[in-house]
């Protein structure tokens, strides 16, 4: 049975403290989950890389100077702390508009794991921005799949940025087209090939020209297939290797379901606010006979 307007007002003002919460924890979950991520992808992208030179192609690192070697590496330390310090960029509150109403949160819509350039946090102390405007479920949902996919840009940006240096450097081709780097650094897992964590393996067909002076490349009808070793930093291998950070992959995963949960009810909740207004509509012009 639908309560009446007022009580149902009420139960949804309950939600939206309810909401504002759990925004909070949010925020606080992703900070710490931002601090860890960009400490480790730090450390896992300088062991790809040492991974890359001395594995992937140890002649070519052997022949560059003592002075291009050291350069080399400064440069692939600063890339990786420039990363560490965008990653935790990314997080920025939210500003829900204050002229539209909120809206409820569809059954299918996905709570996205993997993500952008805003973000979501509601101060404790902090009331929403406006009645009409509360902050609802359907905001921390898009809020979270933005910051998940501004993570994932962050790890392929940063993977194209190390295969570019290491191309500059000889370590690579350094022909090696740069539509092959972008590739390397978007390929889904199931194109990833080798053990070894953040590295891939390609094989690609090209000119004679370009891989005369490559190690691995074989003559196919006129054509050169290459292997060609690169770096892909992957969130999953990353979050493997480090127990706190999965820890935090964890918490962020309990926050998801109590969202969940809290955005089945609350449109549960307008749904019963729209049938009672309704009702209340339908006497209030109903003219008995």
């Amino acid at each position: 049975m639908v309560g009446s307007v007022e009580r149902i007002e009420q139960d949804l003002a309950a939600m939206h403290g309810a909401i504002a919460s759990l925004a909070s924890e949010f925020y606080s979950a992703y900070t710490d989950y931002l601090n860890l991520l960009g400490q480790t992808v730090r450390q896992q992208l300088i062991l790809a890389s040492y991974h890359l030179c001395t594995q992937g192609y140890p002649e070519r690192f052997l022949s560059l100077s003592y002075d291009q070697r050291y350069e080399l590496q400064q440069t692939l330390r600063r890339l990786a702390y420039q990363t560490q310090e965008e990653l935790l960029a990314q997080l920025h509150p939210v500003v829900v508009p204050a002229d539209t109403e909120a809206p409820a949160l569809p059954d299918s819509l996905p709570l996205s794991e993997a993500s952008v350039n805003h973000g979501l946090s509601v101060p404790e102390s902090a009331p929403p921005k406006s009645q009409k405007s509360p902050l609802a479920p359907i905001h921390l949902v898009q809020w979270q799949q933005d910051l998940e996919q501004a993570i994932a840009q962050e790890l392929q940006t940063a993977s194209h940025a190390a295969n570019r240096l290491l191309r500059q450097a000889n370590i690579l081709p350094p022909k090696l087209p740069e539509p092959i780097l972008e590739a390397a650094a978007k390929a889904d897992a199931a194109e990833i090939g080798g053990r070894t964590p953040n590295l891939m393996n390609l094989l690609i067909e090209t000119t004679r020209d370009d891989s005369a002076s490559s190690e691995g490349a074989e003559e196919s009808r006129g054509q050169v297939v290459m292997h060609i070793v690169a770096i892909h930093l992957r969130l999953t291998e990353i979050e493997f290797s480090e127990p706190a950070l999965n820890a935090a992959r964890t918490r962020i995963r309990s926050l998801q379901a109590q969202l969940k949960t809290l955005g089945r009810d609350y449109q549960k909740k307008q749904r019963e606010r729209a049938i009672a207004e309704a009702q209340d509509a339908w006497r209030a012009s109903w003219i008995e006979e």
